[in-house]
């Protein structure tokens, strides 16, 4: 992340539709965030995380890819990624995701990467079947959006 990355991260973490995703429920303000960038390293194996910036052709931001809950011993991570919402069925996400398995394996040596996804998402479990993830389980009631609780598909690739 560089610092011009705040506003993005800031429109991004504060997209109440989104924090059903996660595990936050309170808006963080520029200077969490700022404070966020300035003290990550960029290295997973001290963060235990990545974030990376996925920008277009032009190099316009258009979300965010990320490898978080990193375990080194059992080389895995789970991923989360965020395209903004005009930018969209456009092919980022899938180049996205094929960057970072390149990155995740050849660079990190991992052995897989996971993702947790409500059953409802529809086009981000299309996206990670049509990219070889494999639905190994389901999280009964894992995801709660504020009325209801929702199941949640265990999405795994071996790279």
């Amino acid at each position: 992340m560089e610092p011009e990355d705040l506003d993005l991260l800031y429109r991004i973490e504060n997209d109440q539709q989104l924090w059903c995703l996660g595990a936050t429920n309170v808006p963080y303000s520029r200077y969490a965030l700022h404070e966020y960038m300035a003290n990550s390293t960029g290295d997973i194996y001290a963060d235990r995380q990545v974030r990376l910036i996925i920008e277009n052709e032009d190099h316009d931001t258009v979300g965010l890819v990320d490898l978080t809950n990193f375990d080194p011993r059992h080389l895995r991570a789970e991923v989360g990624l965020v395209i903004e919402k005009p930018m969209r069925r456009r092919g980022y996400a899938r180049e996205a995701m094929t960057l970072l398995h390149l990155y995740a394996k050849g660079t990190l040596h991992l052995h897989q990467v996971f993702a947790i996804v409500s059953i409802h998402n529809t086009a981000t479990l299309n996206l990670l079947r049509e990219i070889g993830y494999e639905e190994t389980s389901r999280l009964r009631q894992w995801i709660y959006d504020g009325e209801t609780y929702h199941d949640a598909a265990v999405m795994q690739i071996f790279l």
